[in-house]
């Protein structure tokens, strides 16, 4: 039985002394597909946890949900493929892996199942799971505002229950009848609003006064082999004109490092200075004058932090195809989204060239009026995501557990 993690416990809310007893024992299953996923999960853990503190948790996820006491059973990693013909190589696997999670899980019948992000892998478990008659809940809504809005019929059969990070979203899921909770961006409460970047400079070794590019190319395998070669040679060309910039580059584990060593000197690139940093991603954007970093969830940490940045992204020439003319707006990273407009800048596929990229960064890096016009906007959009997400998870998932009293935790005398 997994055991509770005490070291930052938040009290335990006495609204819900009545649905679970304190030394009640439960089952709550979660998947995690990525590591920015396993980063919200740990968060909803976090106010999960301290209520439930005899739960066992369990299925798939990474190093933040460890933290909180979690089992699990398959390396997150085996999750975190991006692309339709890359899913697609890793496709028997996957489903591999999906399958014998839902023999396992239909067997024990957990008290809930949460899935974090990961759609085409979670929401079809979840479909299954939610036939047998274990509630689901699924916390951060698919870009179905972006692409593939007809997911959301798909959703309805197999959600008990959306909690969603953006607050546009909430009106979405009522509207189609699925029962939803904006609980704002765990990211929003994990990001100071003023970042400490003389602390976050200190702990990397950089100086005061350095002018600093952080490079993230992106967390999975997949990422690193099509946007590494392009984002160090942009450096490169940067370099030449800043002699003075320091490059610093947040790998997501050893085997990122590694395969970003490797591709650097494939391509005659080793000699780049490049401090590579195990983890350690908000130190360095926080330390940073201008980011470089390729779509996803790190655009929006990114624009948390307040810093400017272009965003840049490559794939499979195949999944490019199909992808962009899948889309419902002219964005793909969350800044822009949240904004409705550009406000940073995007170079995707052929766009992202070295050159182009370059010449993007170094108006990051030299325009004081842009760098202080993104940090008033990125502020106002801190604000409207900053809410007690912990918290707000918890109680969702503790509803949704006693309104299935076969299933959960509701059986519990008032």
């Amino acid at each position: 039985m997994a055991q509770a993690v005490a070291s930052s416990a938040e009290p335990a809310d006495p609204r819900f002394a009545w649905r679970i007893k304190p030394d009640q024992a439960v089952s709550i299953a979660m998947v995690a597909g990525e590591t920015s996923g396993d980063l919200l999960a740990g968060r909803l853990l976090s106010g999960l946890r301290p209520r439930l503190p005899n739960a066992r948790l369990h299925g798939i996820g990474g190093a933040h949900m460890a933290q909180w006491g979690f089992e699990s059973q398959v390396p997150i990693d085996k999750l975190a493929v991006r692309g339709l013909f890359e899913v697609l190589a890793h496709y028997r696997e996957i489903k591999g892996i999906q399958n014998d999670l839902r023999d396992r899980l239909l067997a024990a019948r957990p008290d809930v199942f949460i899935g974090v992000d990961a759609p085409d892998f979670n929401l079809g478990l979840e479909r299954q799971l939610h036939d047998a008659g274990i509630p689901t809940v699924h916390f951060i809504s698919p870009s179905i505002w972006a692409w593939r809005g007809g997911r959301i019929k798909d959703i309805a059969r197999a959600v008990s229950h959306m909690l969603v990070i953006f607050p546009f979203e909430e009106q979405i899921y009522r509207d189609a009848g699925i029962p939803v909770t904006y609980v704002g961006h765990p990211l929003a409460e994990v990001i100071p609003l003023e970042p400490d970047v003389a602390a976050a400079r200190a702990s990397l070794g950089l100086a005061a006064d350095a002018q600093v590019l952080a490079i993230l190319p992106g967390s999975r395998m997949s990422e690193l082999r099509y946007n590494t070669v392009t984002f160090v040679q942009a450096a490169a060309l940067l370099l030449q004109r800043l002699p003075g910039l320091r490059l610093v580059a947040p790998m997501a584990g050893p085997a990122q490092a590694e395969l970003f060593r490797t591709l650097l000197r494939k391509e005659g690139l080793s000699d780049v200075p490049i401090q590579l940093l195990d983890g350690q991603s908000h130190a360095a954007i926080a330390a940073a004058d201008a980011v470089l970093v390729a779509s996803g969830t790190a655009t929006l940490e990114v624009a948390l932090f307040k810093k400017p940045m272009v965003i840049a992204y490559k794939m499979m020439a195949a999944s490019w195809q199909v992808l962009r003319h899948m889309g419902y707006q002219p964005w793909v990273g969350l800044p822009n989204i949240l904004a409705r407009e550009f406000v940073v800048p995007e170079l995707l596929q052929r766009a992202a060239t070295p050159q182009a990229i370059a010449d993007a960064l170094s108006r990051q890096l030299e325009d004081e009026n842009l760098r202080l016009r993104l940090q008033d906007r990125f502020t106002m959009m801190h604000h409207d995501l900053l809410r007690n997400t912990a918290a707000l998870s918890a109680e969702a998932v503790l509803d949704v557990m006693a309104a299935h009293p076969k299933a959960g935790p509701a059986k519990a005398e008032r």
